[in-house]
């Protein structure tokens, strides 16, 4: 596919987020990497790098230079060993990443949720998403980074946030046990609690959930003779692989009835990629950029991923976190899509059409959410 033309001022725009990230990731690599405020991981791996990051990188793309991060690295202990010294006083949360079996993945944190959802808040249009408008959380729970961060993100626009009970990996076992009826009942013991809390008169206009959730709530709310728009909901943000440019068009045109969704991509390492504005126009085509400069997203060759792919073509989706409390240089998700040129809103490249990496897809279980 041939470059896409690029207006002038998105390009102009795009060289200054550029310049932005090459400084913004000299403030991060000295950070982790220098003996006063710097993570112990990185600080024990430098002398195995077979280079010096302190003097050898000097911008964004000098990040080549390290491995791909693996991870491995994330699972077992110790966990301080990812906490940055200049934060080893500071209270510490800890939040599962990934994996539904075996040893969790761990990811420390302690700002970076709030502050990720507080740029994301941004982005929202009051209209939908009033300020003091209080809030559902229908998705998972637990040790999971998404539930703070909702609750977080409806605190900081000034509401309430009401929370369910949903603990993907026992819907996972159930899966892999083939426990249909079991998984329907979970289902429904989750949904349950979501319209509960929705008739309970606690006026909630704002809402997170998955598309597979999403979907089944509003078969429930239509059972009972009711609907997603007549519960009280203006405004949802979704995420998940699910989100398909089909399943949007069904969602609006048979589920929301004039309520507003953003989707949303997404993890507890990357924090929160935002949309451009899905329009049936452009045939509900999702496109999902990441909050340069705290994370990038690349669209990299499967052959290798050192190699970013062309403007529409297809890659594996690659990623890296450059907050003070968190460095994570190339790290391959589970993820591929199409890389998508940068437009006004958010002036750097994104990814389309996100789904399972292909050669994993069919070893990758999806559950209620």
């Amino acid at each position: 596919m041939s470059a896409p033309d690029i207006p002038a001022d998105v390009q102009a725009a795009a060289d200054a987020a550029r310049e932005r990230l090459d400084a913004h990731t000299l403030e991060i690599i000295h950070w982790h990497f220098s003996e006063a405020t710097g993570c112990p991981f990185w600080l024990e791996r430098r002398s195995e790098l077979g280079f010096d990051p302190l003097k050898d990188v000097k911008c964004f793309d000098d990040l080549k230079k390290f491995p791909l991060f693996e991870d491995d690295w994330l699972r077992g202990g110790p966990v301080r060993r990812w906490v940055p010294q200049a934060y080893a006083d500071k209270p510490i949360y800890v939040f599962e990443t990934g994996g539904t079996t075996g040893v969790p993945k761990s990811r420390v944190a302690i700002n970076d949720f709030r502050t990720d959802y507080e740029i994301f808040s941004d982005t929202l249009p009051d209209e939908f998403f009033p300020k003091g408008a209080n809030w559902l959380m229908l998705g998972p729970s637990g040790p999971r980074r998404l539930r703070l961060a909702v609750e977080h993100l409806a605190q900081y626009r000034g509401g309430i946030c009401f929370c369910i009970d949903l603990d993907p990996r026992w819907v996972i076992k159930l899966i892999k046990k083939g426990w249909t009826e079991h998984l329907e009942a979970y289902k429904e013991h989750c949904i349950d609690q979501a319209i509960t809390i929705l008739g309970a008169g606690h006026d909630i206009k704002c809402m997170f959930t998955t598309p597979k959730l999403l979907e089944s709530l509003a078969e429930a709310l239509e059972a009972k003779g009711s609907s997603i728009a007549e519960s009280g909901i203006t405004g949802i943000f979704s995420g998940g692989t699910e989100f398909t440019p089909q399943w949007t068009r069904f969602a609006t045109e048979e589920l929301l009835d004039g309520v507003y969704m953003t989707p949303t991509y997404g993890n507890t390492l990357m924090g929160l990629a935002c949309s451009k504005p899905v329009t049936a126009n452009e045939g509900y085509k999702i496109s999902y950029y990441a909050p340069q400069p705290r994370a990038v997203t690349e669209v990299v060759s499967f052959d290798d991923p050192r190699v970013t792919v062309g403007y529409g073509e297809t890659g594996r989706v690659k990623l890296t976190t450059l907050t003070n409390e968190f460095f994570v240089p190339g790290f391959l998700e589970r993820d591929e899509g199409e890389r998508e040129p940068p437009f006004a809103k958010y002036p750097w490249d994104g990814v389309s059409g996100v789904r399972p990496f292909h050669e994993l897809a069919t070893a990758t279980t999806v559950g209620v959410y």
